[in-house]
């Protein structure tokens, strides 16, 4: 039997440029990092990062309902409310026992639960929130996006570290496919920029330090690249098979036409140097997807800017591409948005796929020596892109990878 074409029918995002799915774009295309000094930092080694600001997320959302949530979840509530109304579905008239939702996010409220042990300690337990464990469980983006839309069908929190993104929509996709629902709202969001986990980034050696201009130290593939520079935000997108989506007159934003996943089964936090599991995640989806590896016009690549994930990636891409397709890195601009990286990086391959316009690794002049791939630097590139295929690759060694097409 052969698996439905799924549709990707709306898009919504809140990063750090950008507050929307356009205005995030705008950014990227930019190619400028919006990093800052973020003053609950003040102390750590690392004391910037790239937030999201300049939006009322509690006047987003509307209602009473925000008090009881971490900002992860509120950015993922936000970032689906975008998705739902971009798709074109009302959901007062939708059946919502035939609605996933399936959310992931790698630390979810870790900074409340730092937050609320810091007021446990000093204050006592009755200085505590009443809401300490709905700020902190990793299901509540999942959750709360559940209740706001009516959607009774199954509703799940994948966890794949900075993979959690890309397997949330591979989720999603299976859910669709085997007949377990007729929409699904996927994607992934993550707000841990607080001193435990910035201080724990600074030990592992995994992030940058900072030296001269802080809007050029995520240097995606560059030989000087120093490390990953911590971003946050939310991607969210509403799943339909296409042939539903067709006959209620929706032209897709782009099909999700394979997906890949694998295990390193290395190491906890580098990546194994062969590439070789990592490959064949790739090689998964462009089964899936029915594509040989010369039918993808483009790669968005996972690209921390770490020295060792990019040397092996770059290696990766050089193998599995041989004919150098273009390649970006979002991560020059955004930061690293961990378990959220996946979709923001799947939700803007999907608009270079609808506007043939390919963002440029931000910070790069030119990859590193010995790194064979086609980096886009400087400018936007303007092509024709009809397949592309977005990378995760995650600490724990979890692989995800997304084939993604124009309808």
């Amino acid at each position: 039997m052969n698996k439905p074409d799924i549709a990707v029918t709306g898009l919504g995002m809140i990063t750090p440029v950008g507050n929307d799915t356009e205005s995030t774009w705008e950014g990227v295309c930019a190619g400028v990092s919006p990093v800052r000094t973020v003053p609950e930092l003040d102390g750590c080694a690392i004391d910037f990062a790239c937030t999201v600001d300049g939006i009322d997320l509690d006047a987003a959302i509307g209602g009473r309902a925000s008090f009881r949530m971490g900002k992860y979840v509120k950015l993922a509530v936000v970032a689906a409310q975008e998705a739902v109304a971009d798709s074109g579905l009302d959901p007062r008239h939708w059946a919502g026992d035939r609605v996933a939702v399936v959310v992931g996010t790698s630390s979810g409220g870790s900074a409340a639960l730092t937050e609320q042990a810091v007021v446990l300690d000093r204050l006592g337990p009755e200085a505590t929130s009443p809401s300490g464990i709905l700020l902190t469980i990793p299901n509540m983006p999942a959750a709360e996006i559940a209740i706001k839309f009516r959607a009774t069908g199954p509703s799940l929190a994948p966890c794949t570290a900075c993979s959690s993104g890309a397997t949330a929509l591979s989720v999603a996709r299976d859910l669709l496919a085997t007949g377990q629902c007729d929409i699904a709202i996927a994607g992934a969001t993550e707000s841990i920029v607080y001193p435990v986990a910035m201080t724990g980034f600074a030990r592992s050696g995994a992030a940058a330090r900072a030296t001269g201009d802080r809007t050029r130290l995520c240097r995606p593939f560059a030989a000087d690249r120093a490390g990953l520079v911590m971003g946050e935000g939310a991607a969210v997108m509403v799943l339909e098979r296409a042939d539903d989506a067709y006959a209620r007159g929706r032209r897709p934003r782009a099909l999700l036409a394979g997906t890949g996943a694998t295990t390193d089964a290395h190491h906890p936090t580098s990546p194994h140097p062969s590439g070789a599991v990592a490959q064949a995640a790739v090689e998964a989806a462009l089964r899936d997807a029915g594509w040989a590896p010369e039918d993808v016009d483009h790669v968005n690549a996972h690209g921390t800017a770490t020295p060792s994930n990019d040397a092996t990636e770059a290696a990766l891409i050089g193998r599995v591409y041989p004919h150098r397709p273009p390649v970006t890195a979002p991560k020059g601009v955004l930061g690293h948005c961990m378990g959220a990286a996946g979709a923001i990086e799947a939700g803007l391959t999907i608009l270079t796929l609808q506007r043939g316009v390919v963002p440029p690794i931000a910070n790069l002049d030119a990859p590193a020596s010995g790194f064979d791939i086609n980096c886009v630097v400087g400018q936007p590139l303007r092509r024709p892109v009809q397949r592309a295929v977005s990378h995760s690759f995650g600490f724990g060694g979890h692989n995800a990878v997304l084939a993604l097409q124009r309808p």
